[in-house]
């Protein structure tokens, strides 16, 4: 089983989606293993987005991203990191495809609603940056024979 990182941005807890994408997740099959509130600061957020912080728009990024708590959640399950980038959609909600997180609640390439892990190693990195060893759960997953065939897992 893979685990995956999402952040559900300021645009999600202003806007009061919380509830909905998480919901999301859970019917899709995904299983939360670890979830907690957290204000984001300029370290971290140095951190996280590295490979874009010489850009021009880095700025806005970091000014984004601080404007309220983040919903950071570990998410586990079979391709999880792949399942998570196909419901999110891509990166500009206005050009992300009806029915994907994006598309149905973001009209903007910044305010987007989620961050989602965007590989299996790079969610490796992102759990740990965001959770501690204390803060991930492993737990049986009841639903688990109706959500996978027996010879999936």
């Amino acid at each position: 089983m893979q685990k995956t990182l999402v952040i559900l941005k300021p645009s999600a807890i202003q806007r009061g989606l919380v509830g909905e994408v998480i919901s999301r997740f859970e019917k899709k099959g995904l299983q939360i293993v670890g979830m907690k509130m957290i204000s984001l600061t300029d370290e971290v957020l140095e951190e996280h987005y590295a490979h874009l912080k010489e850009k021009p728009f880095f700025q806005r990024i970091k000014e984004s991203m601080k404007m309220s708590p983040v919903i950071v959640v570990a998410l586990k399950g079979i391709d999880a990191v792949e399942v998570v980038r196909k419901m999110s959609g891509t990166t500009n909600g206005r050009e992300a495809q009806p029915g994907t997180i994006r598309g149905d609640y973001s009209m903007s390439v910044q305010e987007n609603i989620v961050h989602a892990s965007d590989s299996p190693a790079t969610a490796e990195i992102e759990l740990e940056r965001f959770f501690s060893p204390t803060e991930l759960f492993d737990y049986p997953q009841l639903m688990h024979v109706h959500i996978y065939a027996n010879d999936e897992y």
